[in-house]
């Protein structure tokens, strides 16, 4: 396992766990979430008891205890994080200013995480991703200027300020300036209005680099066309790079663009980014996930990827919604929540709602759920499998979510007890009776397995 994406795994499954005491050779471990109880009883047990008889050879055994108070507690749990740092293989840039600055780097919205090492790169955009780095390896030469062109949210912007970062880390001493044609814009109406236009010329004719974004917003500006005009003339005859991006080829800006310039970004290298494909998808949203250091089940990615097909900003907003929904009310990240995410984001709902049910996935349930939607829910809630809820351990870990499933199941299902005791592995219906009895009884007294019971039917779309 890669040690980043292990670092992401203990600090997921060890966050706000603690040490809640020991009781004869039993060592006690308190999680935060149910969620977190099986994935340590099948990956983590027998190394934490390794890991404690090695303190106290006393310890034989291991017993965890789910405890909602935990979250966030820093007087009772452990701050993983600064048990496990993360080492940093570069310095990224720092903050950056619109003034020169010691790092050389112009423009208040370079983004340290915007670098060509971070981008991910599949038959979509490999061939920008390309010229990008042979224009900050080889500025000014054959790949210059350097066009980028493609729709909203494709990663443009991602590409050319990894330009920008690449070629100032191989020559610290370079000046790299980016902005955007708006800023641009509103920087030559100031320079006119304040008569600076000489300070202007001079400030973007003395750079080492050039990048320019969502070129097409010059349209209608002579004059800001003008300046650019000779300014990109100016860098061109110096062999400086010069980098611009555009929803469009430039063929296609002749309504847009003067024609001199149109010719000259023509003569340089055309590089399209088009919307990603499937595998692309799936492999950003594994990079962003890993950067959230959150564990999603690689089942609810592959839907995300399936299903989110525009751009790469849609697939970081569904993502970026979930962990909210994760860090602030603890749902788990299943297929179920990232449809309903889907369906609140759309614009159109019951458009959304059609092509949803087009493509084959089940909207959130506004009726009476099946079985197996009872079943999908208190599995994904307590992370243990539907083999195990259904089947016959009598360890109590099981047996707790199991007599959850059962009042779940006479709650809302029509079935006779002995017909809902065939499908937990041929009980009968006392044990049935039994089952559901203890759980209504101790939803009454215990907040935590109300709690429980309540995020189970929001997700499987009972309760709104």
């Amino acid at each position: 396992m890669e040690p980043s994406l292990q670092r992401s795994m203990l600090i997921t499954w060890f966050k706000d766990t603690t040490v809640l005491g020991m009781d004869e050779g039993k060592l006690i471990i308190g999680l935060p979430l149910p969620m977190f109880l099986n994935w340590h009883l099948q990956h983590y047990k027998e190394q934490t008891l390794k890991a404690a008889q090695e303190l106290d050879s006393a310890i034989n055994q291991i017993v965890y205890h789910v405890d909602l108070s935990l979250q966030g507690d820093e007087t009772r749990t452990v701050d993983i994080l600064s048990l496990f740092p993360e080492k940093k293989s570069r310095k990224l840039p720092g903050k950056l200013e619109m003034s020169v600055g010691s790092e050389g780097l112009l423009g208040r919205m370079f983004n340290p995480r915007y670098t060509l090492d971070t981008f991910v790169v599949g038959t979509c955009n490999r061939l920008a991703h390309a010229a990008a780095q042979a224009s900050a390896s080889q500025p000014g030469g054959k790949y210059n200027p350097l066009f980028i062109y493609g729709g909203v949210g494709l990663g443009k912007t991602h590409l050319l300020q990894g330009v920008g970062h690449a070629f100032h880390q191989a020559n610290p001493r370079s000046l790299v300036l980016y902005t955007t044609s708006e800023e641009f814009t509103n920087q030559v109406i100031e320079a006119i209005r304040h008569q600076k236009i000489e300070s202007l010329r001079k400030k973007y004719r003395e750079v080492d680099m050039l990048i320019i974004d969502d070129i097409q917003f010059f349209a209608s500006k002579e004059r800001t066309q003008e300046e650019f005009f000779h300014t990109f003339n100016t860098l061109l005859e110096a062999r400086k790079q010069i980098v611009v991006s555009s929803d469009r080829p430039p063929r296609e800006l002749h309504d847009v663009l003067q024609d001199r310039l149109r010719s000259r970004f023509e003569r340089g290298m055309i590089a399209d980014v088009a919307e990603p494909d499937y595998e692309t998808r799936l492999a950003i949203l594994m990079d962003r996930a890993k950067e959230y250091e959150i564990f999603f089940d690689q089942k609810v990615l592959a839907f995300i990827a399936e299903h989110v097909k525009d751009s790469v900003r849609s697939l970081e907003g569904i993502l970026m919604q979930a962990v909210a929904q994760y860090e602030l009310e603890q749902r788990v990240p299943t297929i179920q929540l990232i449809t309903e995410i889907m369906c609140k984001l759309s614009h159109d709902v019951h458009e959304e709602n059609e092509e949803m049910r087009a493509v084959g996935f089940e909207l959130p349930v506004k009726r009476a759920p099946r079985f197996e939607d009872l079943l999908e829910g208190v599995s994904s809630y307590y992370s243990i499998s539907i083999q195990d809820i259904t089947g016959t351990s009598r360890l109590r870990e099981i047996m707790v979510p199991r007599q959850v499933a059962m009042y779940l199941g006479k709650k809302y299902l029509r079935m006779s007890l002995s017909q809902l005791g065939e499908r937990f592995s041929g009980r009968d219906h006392s044990t049935v009776i039994h089952s559901i009895r203890k759980v209504e009884k101790r939803i009454q007294d215990d907040p935590l397995l109300l709690r429980e019971v309540r995020a189970i039917e929001r997700e499987v779309g009972i309760l709104e």
